[in-house]
């Protein structure tokens, strides 16, 4: 069995993905202990926006559970773009581990995420000039990797080219610029050393075998509950509408009074339903431009999730799609999801995974910055 530590929930769905792409039957774990008989083993911390001292016994625990459950090895998943607690939680699963150190290769070159002298590039353009800039909760204000990262407490950190050898010890950025880079980093690959990164690593790091033959997504009444506030997610949910989809968005007056009653949520929730049975397919979100306040981002995230589950309680209604991590562990957490199996891999970071032991539930998710295939816009 091989381990994967994500720090949330997209991530993890992620790696499970390209484990499903590789011939291994992959589970994700959102709580309590791993169960089945799965291959790959994905847990999620939800640990992204916890101060570091929680991310760090999070990554800690689920490394130590992970260890004694007999993984063969395991894989730390980051963030592709470094957001959140990165090198604390590495540093706190190589220490518990006894490890020489980490090599992080976070780029995903295939979608144009790319670190070139010491540089991070969103297809081609320096990422601080992005709409990364303008994350709520992880803003990426410089290009410099060293600086997108906390300092480690004890351990180097430094960035390498793939043509180097890995040190004695440290936490090593590792510069991708292709797919050839990403596959060289795997080549350096030894037990003493952590292997953490992005998607395209741990694929790079698998062996070869027959991918598992994937599930087919079902047809009938679907939501989409979309919890950013990103470009892609205002052209999607304004695309849906002129194709005619019934679209819901929080009250505008949640920008200014945090109030959100348990009637209002539900007067909402009944409108989304009704549409339900009059259209295949629905869209929930946020209906705010990008915010700057993090609480107020958090608290609309919620809001968000409350009427969502408040809609799966009553609706005749058994796939969800939800965009970011937070409102899709958010929402599994609400409906007392525990356990979601791998089922298929829609495009790249998009993944639909069932509810174990939970009645069929279907549960797509993506993260925010991803766009959703076009297979599903057009459908």
């Amino acid at each position: 069995m091989i381990g994967v530590i994500a720090d949330d929930l997209t991530g993890a769905a992620e790696i499970g993905a390209v484990g499903l792409r590789h011939g291994l039957c992959a589970e994700v774990v959102i709580a309590g202990d791993q169960g089945g008989d799965a291959d790959l083993i994905c847990v999620d911390t939800d640990s992204r926006s916890c101060d570091p001292v929680e991310a760090g016994q999070r990554a800690t625990k689920a490394a130590l559970m992970l260890h004694k459950s007999g993984a063969e090895w395991i894989y730390k998943k980051t963030d592709s773009v470094l957001r959140g607690n990165v090198t604390t939680e590495i540093e706190a699963i190589v220490t518990k581990l006894g490890l020489s150190g980490a090599l992080l290769v976070p780029a995903n070159p295939s979608l144009g995420r790319t670190v070139v002298n010491g540089q991070y590039f969103v297809r081609g353009q320096l990422i601080h000039q992005t709409e990364f800039a303008q994350d709520p909760k992880h803003p990426r204000l410089s290009p410099n990797v060293l600086e997108l990262l906390d300092k480690p407490s004890a351990l180097p950190l430094s960035v390498g080219k793939s043509s180097g050898a890995l040190p004695a010890s440290g936490i090593i950025i590792g510069e991708v610029a292709s797919a050839e880079d990403v596959r060289m980093w795997a080549w350096l690959r030894n037990k003493q050393w952590l292997m953490a990164g992005g998607a395209e690593f741990f694929g790079a790091l698998l062996k070869p075998g027959a991918p598992i033959p994937q599930s087919s997504v079902s047809h009938g009444k679907e939501m989409f509950v979309c919890g950013s506030a990103s470009e892609g997610t205002q052209k999607f949910v304004t695309d849906q509408a002129q194709r005619g989809v019934p679209v819901f968005a929080l009250p505008d007056k949640l920008a200014m009074v945090g109030a959100f009653d348990s009637t209002e949520v539900c007067a909402l929730a009944a409108s989304v339903v009704s549409a339900l049975q009059a259209k295949p397919r629905v869209i929930l979100h946020v209906g705010l431009r990008q915010v700057r306040d993090v609480s107020l981002a958090e608290m609309l995230a919620a809001h968000l999730v409350r009427v969502a589950e408040a809609v799966l309680r009553i609706a005749d209604m058994e796939h969800v799609f939800a965009e970011g991590g937070a409102t899709a562990v958010g929402l599994a957490r609400c409906m007392g999801w525990r356990r979601l199996a791998v089922k298929s891999e829609l495009a790249s970071g998009v993944v639909t995974l069932s509810v174990v032991g939970c009645g069929g539930w279907l549960l797509t998710i993506k993260p925010g910055s991803y766009r959703w295939p076009e297979s599903l816009i057009t459908r």
